[in-house]
């Protein structure tokens, strides 16, 4: 997989939910971790987690109602521990400004590859949805795997994608609520996945069937 054309930007603006409490540490730099609330136009809101390191913010204080624009990358990392869920999504914070009284904002731009084979369903409804799972490299050969999820006659197309096929897209980072049944019972948990608003070629290889520029 080809590094020259992979992308990772997002930009969210929203309101702190929570003060930041510690995550972890790297090469001796503490990292915390807050809720954003953003607020989608259907009224529905995203509660996302964001990753930021302590210096950052130190200069940008947080306090719960605060109306905030986070600059960044989407990240994931695989939980081990065997509690909740597998694969772990947050938004690593690069930049942070305060916004009081500015709209709330949900922007990602994503290109890589497709890591494993689409996997496309009908609701109960009878709508048409599709799976995918992208990796997008980091520096130092580090990569991320992504959930992302397409609609309708975009989930048809991406249907008809093959892994290794390069991939750029234009979505946002939302959350979801769902149960979980196993031998134990039952536990809400929550799944974070990019919705997929329109998707192009990119990389070495540009198969993307049928058409050149797919939007919703």
């Amino acid at each position: 997989m080809e590094t020259g054309w992979n992308e990772n930007r997002a930009v969210l603006r929203g309101v702190v939910a929570a003060p930041p409490v510690p995550s972890h540490e790297n090469h001796g730099v503490r990292y915390d971790l807050f809720p954003l609330t953003v607020r989608r136009l259907s009224g529905v809101e995203d509660r996302l987690n964001i990753i930021a390191a302590a210096p950052l913010l130190q200069c940008v204080p947080l306090q719960p109602g605060d109306e905030v624009e986070v600059e960044g990358e989407v990240r994931s990392f695989n939980n081990r521990s065997g509690r909740g869920s597998r694969l772990v999504i947050t938004l690593y914070a690069r930049h942070l400004r305060p916004v009081p009284d500015e709209p709330h904002c949900n922007d990602l731009t994503l290109a890589g590859s497709l890591c494993k084979p689409p996997v496309y369903r009908r609701t109960p409804m009878g709508r048409e949805i599709c799976d995918l799972l992208l990796a997008v490299n980091r520096r130092y050969g580090r990569a991320d795997y992504l959930p992302c999820i397409a609609w309708g006659v975009l989930a048809r197309q991406c249907a008809s994608l093959h892994v290794g096929n390069g991939i750029r897209l234009a979505g946002r980072l939302q959350s979801r609520a769902y149960t979980k049944v196993d031998q134990n019972g039952s536990q809400r948990r929550t799944a974070y996945e990019i919705s997929i608003m329109s998707l192009s070629p990119a990389g070495p290889d540009t198969a993307i069937p049928e058409q050149r520029f797919l939007q919703i």
